[in-house]
């Protein structure tokens, strides 16, 4: 039971140390488009029912070819409504509701592979899968409310490098936000549970397409990496 989790976090700690996976290029900065989803009240068991728009900037520092921290501020529209399903609120009620999510948030990336191009004493590949998780702020619009709240966002996706500097990614990622009103005020504790930082509260979802393009040369003298 314990073994994958054994492995990925040997793979990680030898990423820690692998100085030679070091990518020439410190940064890549991009933009990713993708459909957005939501879970909560309205809607608790289709990721994409009623399906929203999402867009982002995304900005990373890469590590080495195994890891990166990725900064992202992103936004996306989602919808719902309790009568598309089959769960009773109270006195029979539906409700339906439209908002407008804001996400800036950090989050690390771990490839599966040493991932580049090129290089092939360094067993490089142009293909990686990865995981990735972080922290943030969520700040959602609705009815004519801005509500604010922490959010932890966890995913996993496919990147492949077209060329030395360009990289194309697909993703798909659920963000668990620390509060009950993405969809609304109204749908607030609908059964009487009063919510709390891990209860009642929202998720939203997104899979997406991003490109990115590196920069920032790194300084390599023989054995030495700044």
């Amino acid at each position: 039971m314990y073994r994958p989790v054994f492995l990925i976090l040997t793979a990680m700690l030898t990423a820690f140390s692998a100085k030679s996976q070091f990518e020439p290029y410190r940064f890549d900065a991009g933009l990713q488009v993708g459909m957005s989803g939501y879970l909560g009240d309205a809607n608790t068991s289709s990721v994409f029912h009623k399906p929203g728009v999402s867009a982002a900037l995304t900005g990373r520092y890469r590590f080495n070819a195994r890891m990166a921290l990725k900064l992202q501020a992103g936004m996306a529209g989602l919808r719902g409504n309790s009568a598309d399903f089959d769960n009773q609120l109270p006195q029979g009620e539906n409700f339906s509701f439209r908002s407008t999510v804001y996400d800036l948030s950090l989050r690390y990336e771990f490839n599966f592979f040493p991932y580049g191009i090129g290089q092939a004493y360094k067993q490089l590949r142009r293909v990686s899968p990865y995981l990735t998780a972080g922290a943030g702020v969520t700040i959602v619009e609705t009815g004519g409310v801005t509500t604010a709240a922490p959010c932890v966002p966890l995913g996993f996706g496919v990147k492949y490098k077209i060329s030395p500097r360009l990289n194309v990614a697909g993703e798909f990622t659920m963000t668990k936000v620390f509060s009950d009103r993405i969809d609304g005020t109204t749908l607030r504790d609908p059964y009487g549970i009063k919510s709390s930082v891990l209860k009642n509260t929202d998720w939203h979802s997104n899979i997406a397409i991003s490109i990115t393009y590196e920069f920032g040369e790194r300084c390599e003298d023989c054995n030495y990496v700044d």
